[in-house]
């Protein structure tokens, strides 16, 4: 059961990622896989031969749909330019070379969200499943910007009752009959899961902060 629900938040991560990157405009499949790398890390082990797949699940779902490869950005977030030649042949020439697939190469789908897809990707950012898992919690953090203020105020007030159940249970492994390097583990744990809890709650915090207190530009 625990593979289980270890399988299906690594799936929701994934398409959650994969969702949250593609509301910024469309993107190759080479592009979304270097972002899910710097996104997620290593550990998740994301590959073409995990991307693909989820990519492919998406479309079927109607969450993402196929688009010209010349509308997708590039690492900077910026359209990719098709360089004018100065004459209207020479730049119809060039974008047909553009389109046009390198001898022996598939040529790079592109993808980009459906309006379907922006209504699952916050149903993903709402979902409670994952609570407990730090790297699912950060992602979710890091798209906070599309949640309205109560959703996000439920985020961080879920990850701060599972961090206060953390540190109980914590205290109570800390008093148990350990040996000094088992303790000192345990000690270690306890610091960073309260030093988690204090950041939260400053998130919390400001969260409820009147709209007027915040930055210019930021979101309410």
């Amino acid at each position: 059961m625990r593979d289980i629900s270890i399988r299906y938040i690594i799936v929701n991560v994934l398409e959650l990622a994969i969702l949250g990157f593609l509301t910024e405009g469309p993107l190759h499949g080479y592009e979304l896989k270097k972002r899910l790398g710097e996104s997620l890390g290593s550990l998740w082990g994301v590959s073409f031969g995990s991307l693909y797949p989820a990519l492919r699940r998406l479309e079927r779902s109607g969450a993402i749909e196929g688009v010209d490869p010349a509308e997708a950005i590039d690492a900077t977030g910026a359209a990719r330019p098709v360089p004018s030649t100065g004459s209207l042949d020479g730049d119809l020439a060039t974008a047909r070379l553009r389109r046009a697939p390198r001898p022996g190469r598939r040529p790079r789908k592109a993808y980009r969200i459906t309006a379907s897809g922006r209504e699952q990707f916050a149903a993903l950012l709402l979902d409670g499943s994952g609570a407990d898992d730090e790297r699912a919690f950060a992602l979710k953090l890091s798209f906070a910007r599309h949640l309205d203020p109560y959703s996000r105020l439920e985020l961080l007030e879920r990850r701060r009752a599972h961090l206060l159940e953390r540190v109980a249970r914590s205290r109570r492994a800390r008093g148990s009959g350990l040996d000094r390097y088992a303790r000192s583990l345990a000690e270690h744990r306890h610091q960073s899961t309260e030093r988690d809890l204090a950041w939260v709650e400053e998130l919390i915090a400001a969260e409820r902060e009147p709209a007027a207190d915040q930055p210019e530009g930021a979101t309410a």
